[in-house]
C-alpha cells in the first residue's frame, strides 16, 4: 500500500472534529491484459534515450508495473544484455528487434517491428 501523505488528501486542510478521518485519493493500477490481447511495438531508437547509442524499445504494454518489469527481465535475460523499464516502456541495449519479436510471439504476445 502506498505511503499516505498530505499531498494525497482530498481538499481538507484542518478539522476540529476529533473523530475525523482524512480520505485519500486512491490510484487504481490497471489490470494486466492477457498476452494474446497485448499489441506491442518494437522499434529501434538511436537518439534521445541512450545518448546516441542504439536501443531497442518495446512500447504498448497494458498492465501493472510489476508485470512490465517481469517482461523486461525476461527479454534482458533471453537477449543476454542490459536494459531498463522506464515510463511504461522496456529499453534493451543494442539492436535486438528481430530476436525480441521472436521471443514475444513465442510467449503469446502480439508484437510487430516498426
Amino acid at each position: 500500500m502506498p505511503k499516505k501523505s498530505r499531498k494525497n488528501r482530498m481538499d481538507i486542510v484542518y478539522s476540529t472534529n476529533p473523530d475525523f478521518e482524512y480520505s485519500y485519493d486512491e490510484e487504481e493500477e490497471q489490470k494486466t491484459l492477457e498476452p494474446s490481447k497485448q499489441n506491442l511495438k518494437v522499434y529501434l531508437d538511436t537518439k534521445a534515450k541512450k545518448k546516441g547509442k542504439q536501443a531497442t524499445l518495446v512500447n504498448g504494454f497494458v498492465g501493472t508495473e510489476e508485470d512490465l518489469k517481469d517482461l523486461g527481465k525476461l527479454l534482458k535475460t533471453k537477449c543476454a544484455v542490459g536494459g531498463s523499464v522506464k515510463e511504461g516502456e522496456i529499453i534493451i541495449q543494442g539492436d535486438f528487434r528481430d530476436k525480441i519479436v521472436q521471443i514475444l510471439t513465442s510467449e503469446g504476445y502480439k508484437a510487430r517491428k516498426l
